[in-house]
């Protein structure tokens, strides 16, 4: 979605505090935005707002504080609704990341779903946390895991992911943005491909919910999660959407506070949605910071509009320049990072986020990793939990530069910059 206005990423940066910071006597350059982003002030004082002003435990106290906290929890769950457009909030659960949120559905969804002989599909470029806890249950209930392979350029190959679906197949756990290549795959395709063998769909959105506007109901996604941390928001905050039907079918995954309808000594019922999969004190303070995220994103939204609008409007516009902004950045990344010989970048879908994964053929990526930090460059450096994909290249890890809405075509220039330096230490 193209937007006519543009903003003064000056003025943005100045948003975020960390930015300013001095590393090794220069100024930093954070391009590790796929491991965690940086928070902007209005996250930061609201979250010191909560300590400060608010600090009470929810949904349990009739007092103020508790009466403040869990209305500012629950509006969260709200804004969430409409950043995800679920049917309603119930469908909404807060957990504590993207793997607490698939572990869930593995071992709640899975073992009322999953027996002998069934099987689940995931891609060969998922993270380890999209793939370890299918492995977890499979083993449990003899279901078989298998791999969707990809191409060269790091494609779903959609011919054999069609040829492995059959009606042996349950469930499919795909990433919608991969965190080591960048690409981003069609996940509504699949989806509908394997709902038409009556499979359901689980969609990694960890990294895609810093970059795109997501719809789960346009995607027809049975469940999707999201790593808040990833998207400008606290970490420990993960949310996972289901279909409330799906979600009420499932039995809770952890039993305790607040998940409870009553007790005795013989019987347990429980809550209704959300709660029946929220057990004991969640993290509200990151809640509430994450709602302050949506407020933040929509903010950006509102300058580029200049118009009142209501949150989903404003998400949209918001969006719609940020994925225009990091398609520049990332076209300027791949050619100034491609015009260093020996670079090699790894990922070149021609469908991505603004992800940039390379190799150096005279330096390993921890050697680069440690030399560019010595410039007050961040990147990432290894297999980023994604090692079937290093195998599936023949390589052992990779540098990985992933950009934000704060980053800069100069910070490009000081990474390509900092990389030729490896090349003249180590070639």
């Amino acid at each position: 979605m193209a937007t006519k206005k543009t903003l003064d990423v000056d003025a943005i940066r100045a948003e975020f505090p960390i930015l300013s910071t001095l590393v090794n006597g220069r100024p930093l350059t954070y391009l590790d935005n796929g491991a965690t982003s940086q928070k902007p002030n209005a996250v930061i004082r609201k979250t010191d707002e909560y300590w400060r002003e608010t600090n009470a435990n929810i949904h349990r106290g009739v007092h103020y504080l508790s009466q403040k906290a869990t209305r500012q929890y629950d509006e969260a769950r709200e804004k969430i609704q409409v950043f995800l457009n679920s049917r309603n909030s119930k469908e909404v659960i807060f957990t504590a990341g993207c793997t607490a949120s698939i572990n869930l559905v593995a071992q709640t969804w899975g073992r009322a779903n999953l027996k002998a002989g069934d099987e689940i599909l995931i891609s060969t470029m998922e993270h380890h946390s999209n793939i370890v806890p299918w492995q977890l249950i499979a083993e449990q209930v003899g279901a078989v895991v298998r791999a969707i392979p990809i191409t060269d350029s790091g494609e779903i190959e959609l011919d054999a992911y069609q040829g492995l679906l059959s009606e042996k197949t349950k469930m499919v756990a795909i990433v919608h943005v991969s965190n080591s290549l960048g690409t981003i795959n069609p996940v509504a395709q699949m989806i509908r491909m394997a709902h038409n063998v009556g499979a359901k769909v689980l969609v990694d959105g960890a990294q895609a919910g810093p970059h795109l506007r997501i719809d789960v109901q346009a995607l027809d996604a049975d469940f999707y999660v999201l790593s808040c941390h990833k998207m400008y928001a606290p970490t420990g905050v993960g949310v996972l959407y289901g279909k409330q039907n799906l979600l009420e079918a499932m039995p809770p995954y952890q039993g305790g506070g607040d998940m409870i309808h009553t007790v005795s000594i013989e019987k347990t019922t429980y809550a209704e949605l959300p709660f029946k999969f929220e057990a004991g004190t969640p993290n509200i303070a990151g809640v509430i910071g994450l709602g302050a995220t949506i407020d933040y994103l929509a903010g950006v939204g509102s300058e580029l509009l200049e118009r009142e609008a209501g949150l989903a409007e404003r998400l949209d516009a918001c969006f719609g320049w940020m994925e225009e902004r990091e398609g520049e950045l990332l076209e300027y990344g791949t050619a100034v990072l491609s015009d260093i010989e020996g670079l090699t970048i790894t990922g070149t879908a021609p469908h991505k986020a603004a992800i940039l994964a390379f190799t150096l053929d005279c330096a390993h990526p921890h050697d680069i990793g440690t030399i560019l930090d010595n410039e007050g460059i961040a990147v990432r450096t290894g297999h980023h939990c994604c090692m079937p994909v290093m195998t599936r290249f023949g390589i052992p890890a990779t540098t990985r530069a992933s950009l934000g809405l704060y980053n800069t075509k100069e910070e490009i220039d000081r990474l390509a910059a900092g990389v030729r330096k490896v090349k003249e230490m180590f070639g």
